[in-house]
């Protein structure tokens, strides 16, 4: 007996896969043009968080002052409950000498009242940086490779990474379209976007394996029945885990200090994205190698005739 479907996930899996194949070219397409948008984590540079305690900060005063130590464009966001906070951003290693001159023009400004905070990162170190965060996401790729192979079979360990890097692609290519800011902060939203991807997508493949169990598995479409009876099964479950972990990161962007916003931001776009693969790529891509190993256990043995 068939399952009957509201609507049927597998029979649209080219479109589903179309609009992801278009998606990740235009991805490549802006990350080969534009690149990332790094942060001072990734590259040399000092920030100055400077604290006018409770005076609120004119950014355009702000830009006179940094303009007058010789930087011009300088990325400048003013926060704070009282807009008393600013943080200063620049692509190069400042001098004590330059650093004391705003930190003077600041006190002028608005009082003695001013306390400083400041983050220099060297070339080397941002180079360290950079390599550890990739090594960092490497990891957990390999050790989820790993895991669900253990746990399930290599079938659903590849269908498994190819929804976790087309969530992870996604984020990273809507990060370079927007020009925001990559720094430590997003690779930690990447790898919190990773295991959330993952989890939700083991459910769904748990969901597979349990049905497996019980059917008897003939055809394809007996098998893209019980993908998509999985799918369905377990679609409540998705939906409201990741309505309630978006409402979560949304009051983090809205609420937030500047500080979380792109964590926020990284974890928004992620949740869609982890959201749409598990139910429309993964489990189909399991079908698919699944359906390759069904075929040839159906290969006709030879027979020989006797004359």
């Amino acid at each position: 007996m068939r399952y009957n479907f509201s609507f049927d996930i597998v029979k649209h899996r080219k479109k589903f896969f179309t609009l992801s194949i278009v998606i990740t070219l235009v991805g490549i397409l802006t990350l080969a043009l534009f690149g990332l948008n790094y942060g001072v984590d990734f590259k040399a540079g000092t920030t100055l968080d400077i604290t006018t305690g409770g005076q609120a900060i004119d950014k355009a005063k702000v830009e006179q002052i940094v303009g007058e130590v010789g930087f011009e464009d300088i990325p400048i966001t003013v926060g704070g409950e009282l807009n008393d906070r600013v943080t200063i951003r620049f692509d190069k290693v400042l001098t004590a000498e330059q650093v004391n001159s705003i930190e003077a023009a600041f006190k002028t400004a608005y009082g003695d009242n001013i306390s400083k905070e400041e983050n220099t990162v060297d070339t080397e170190l941002a180079k360290e940086l950079a390599i550890k965060a990739f090594y960092a996401v490497l990891a957990a790729s390999v050790g989820i490779i790993i895991y669900v192979s253990i746990r399930f079979e290599w079938r659903f360990a590849i269908a498994g990474i190819v929804a976790l890097l087309h969530d992870a692609f996604i984020v990273i290519s809507l990060f370079s379209i927007l020009r925001l800011e990559v720094n430590l902060t997003f690779i930690a939203a990447l790898l919190t976007i990773i295991g959330y991807s993952i989890n939700d997508t083991i459910v769904i493949f748990d969901r597979i394996r349990e049905n497996l169990r019980f059917a008897r598995i003939k055809t394809f479409d007996d098998l893209a029945d019980l993908v998509n009876k999985s799918i369905w099964q377990t679609m409540t479950r998705s939906i409201n885990t990741m309505i309630t972990v978006l409402i979560a990161a949304l009051c983090l962007y809205i609420l937030g200090s500047t500080a979380i916003q792109l964590f926020s931001l990284a974890m928004i776009f992620g949740l869609l994205s982890g959201a749409y693969s598990s139910i429309f790529i993964a489990s189909t891509i399991w079908l698919l190698l699944k359906n390759k190993s069904l075929g040839s256990k159906k290969r006709p043995t030879a027979v020989t005739v006797k004359e």
